[in-house]
């Protein structure tokens, strides 16, 4: 696979025309690739989240976010490793790379342009680092506070009735991920907050949580306040012992999004 001859993520993929003008959006891109991608920057504020003793207040730093979940694009470079010349792939190390899947991850609901899914928490924080490396910039899982204040922003005043407008879910995804950015952008500028892929975060406690609902999940009961823990079921058919700490055997729904701390 030739690199060189990747197309821009978000620029080639005919996303919808978002309605922030106002928004900053920043773009940022692998050095010598032609791969680029968007993020918008999330004003600070305070959110409530759980913490080890009950719910939280927590103030939030304004700090950039994801247009959309990563997509297979980006995340195949890290997953092959086609940032290693060919003749080297082999020997880079399994504990910072992930393994290769029984399966095909994408699920064969769609890869160029779609989220990357099947993904663990713990794969998401070190592809954090590995792009962070990569870019200079300081990559992060989004925490549990960050990703709440961002939706609290993307869906103010926003009737539950209508975030199906923004939201692959139950009753229009048709038991599917999508591909990235086909539905309208929300207030701050963001495809699929809610639906399409979940996004793992990382709760004030360290706790994974699985935010934002999936195209599983009925339509009505997508949400900003939303979020989920891993259950046994999400890996039940994982061959492996112990299981694998970079996919989920049955969890098509796990994606993610990252932050960008200015």
């Amino acid at each position: 696979m030739n690199l060189r001859s990747l197309p821009c993520v978000l620029g080639l993929l005919g996303l919808a025309v978002s309605s922030t003008p106002a928004q900053e959006i920043v773009r940022d891109s692998l050095p010598g690739l032609r791969v680029q991608w968007e993020l918008v920057r999330v004003p600070g504020g305070e959110v409530t989240v759980p913490g080890a003793n009950g719910p939280q207040r927590v103030t939030v730093e304004s700090f950039l976010i994801g247009r959309t979940e990563v997509p297979w694009e980006l995340y195949d470079i890290f997953y092959l490793r086609l940032d290693v010349p060919r003749d080297a792939r082999s020997a880079v190390d399994a504990m910072t790379r992930p393994s290769r899947p029984y399966g095909a991850p994408d699920r064969g609901f769609g890869h160029r342009g779609w989220p990357a899914i099947s993904l663990t928490h713990g794969g998401a924080m070190k592809f954090a680092v590995w792009l962070s490396e990569k870019t200079g910039n300081r990559y992060a899982v989004a925490s549990d506070a960050q990703w709440q204040r961002a939706a609290d922003v993307a869906f103010a005043g926003v009737a539950p009735t209508d975030i199906a407008q923004h939201a692959w879910g139950g009753a229009n995804a048709e038991g599917a991920t999508h591909a990235i950015g086909k539905l309208a952008p929300d207030k701050l500028g963001l495809f699929d907050l809610l639906g399409n892929a979940g996004d793992w975060v990382t709760g004030v406690d360290g706790t994974p949580w699985m935010r934002g609902g999936s195209f599983l999940t009925a339509t009505d009961s997508l949400a900003p306040t939303r979020r989920e823990r891993q259950v046994p079921s999400w890996n039940s058919t994982d061959p492996q012992d112990p299981k694998s700490r970079w996919w989920l055997s049955d969890g098509p729904f796990a994606g993610f999004r990252l932050v960008r701390i200015p």
